[in-house]
C-alpha cells in the first residue's frame, strides 16, 4: 500500500509550499519511498481529524497516521531500515539544525516572501492567512516585505553558518543528503514555490547545495511547480 502524504497547497494542488511538507517529501525522495500527495490547505482542518491533529505535514501508511514532520522522520528511520538513514542513528544534532532553521532561517525568509502567499490562496483561505500573519508580524503583509531587495544582503549574511558546514562536502550530510539537508531545503523549497524573489546569488555555495538538491531522483523538486526564488 502506498505512502499518503497530506500536504499544504492553495488553489493549485500541484503547489506545494510548506516548509515542513517539503521537509518530508525530500525525505521519502531521499529514502526512494513511493508515495500519494493528499492536497489540504489551511481551512480543511476537520479533514485531519483521523490524525488527531490540525497541520501537515501528516503520513498516512496503512492504518497508522503519524503528524508532524519530526515525528514522520523519526518513523519512516524505524519502519524502513533498509533505505538510507536519514537521521543516521543519532537525532540529537538533527534536532539542533531543526532548531536553528526554525529561529533563523525561516523566519528570515517568511520576512522577504509573505507577502507573496496570498495570491495563490482561494477565497477560504486567503482572509485567514492574511489576518493570522499580520497578527504575528503585527503589520500589513505588504510592510513586512516592503523594501526587501535592500534586505537580501544582510538576510544572505546570516546563511553564513551553512556555507562553513557545507565547506568540502556536497550535502549537510556529507557526500549524501541527510535529513540536515531535508530541514534547510525545505525552506529554500517554500519560497522558490511562493515568490520570485532571488534569495540566493548564482555564485553562492549554497546555490550549488540548493541545485545539488533540486537534482536529486532525476530532478524531483526542480519539476514541482514554483516562480524560482
Amino acid at each position: 500500500m502506498a505512502l499518503k502524504l497530506y500536504e499544504l497547497c492553495g488553489t493549485d494542488a500541484s503547489r506545494v509550499f510548506s516548509p515542513f511538507c517539503w521537509r518530508i517529501r525530500m525525505a521519502l525522495i531521499i529514502k526512494g519511498l513511493d508515495f500519494e500527495s493528499v492536497p489540504w490547505r489551511f481551512t480543511e482542518t476537520e479533514r485531519l481529524a483521523f490524525a488527531a491533529h490540525d497541520k501537515v505535514p501528516v503520513l498516512v501508511d496503512g492504518d497508522r497516521a503519524v503528524p508532524e514532520s519530526w515525528d514522520i522522520v523519526q518513523y519512516l528511520d524505524a519502519t524502513r531500515p533498509s533505505t538510507p538513514s536519514l537521521l543516521r542513528g543519532n537525532p540529537a544534532p538533527y534536532l539542533f539544525v531543526a532548531a536553528w532553521n526554525d529561529t533563523v532561517l525561516q523566519p528570515g525568509v517568511a520576512k522577504l516572501i509573505v507577502s507573496d502567499i496570498p495570491a495563490l490562496l482561494g477565497d477560504m483561505e486567503r482572509p485567514y492567512f492574511v489576518e493570522s500573519r499580520e497578527k504575528r508580524f503585527g503589520m500589513p503583509l505588504a510592510q513586512v516585505t516592503e523594501g526587501r531587495e535592500e534586505k537580501l544582503p544582510a538576510f544572505r549574511a546570516t546563511l553564513q553558518p551553512l556555507r562553513q558546514a557545507l565547506k568540502g562536502r556536497d550535502f549537510l550530510g556529507g557526500d549524501k543528503p541527510d535529513y540536515a539537508d531535508c530541514i534547510v531545503f525545505g525552506s529554500f523549497m517554500w519560497a522558490r514555490s511562493v515568490s520570485p524573489l532571488r534569495l540566493l546569488a548564482e555564485d553562492d555555495a549554497l546555490h550549488a547545495w540548493r541545485e545539488r538538491m533540486l537534482d536529486l531522483s532525476d530532478g524531483a523538486a526542480r519539476r514541482a511547480p514554483c516562480f524560482g526564488g
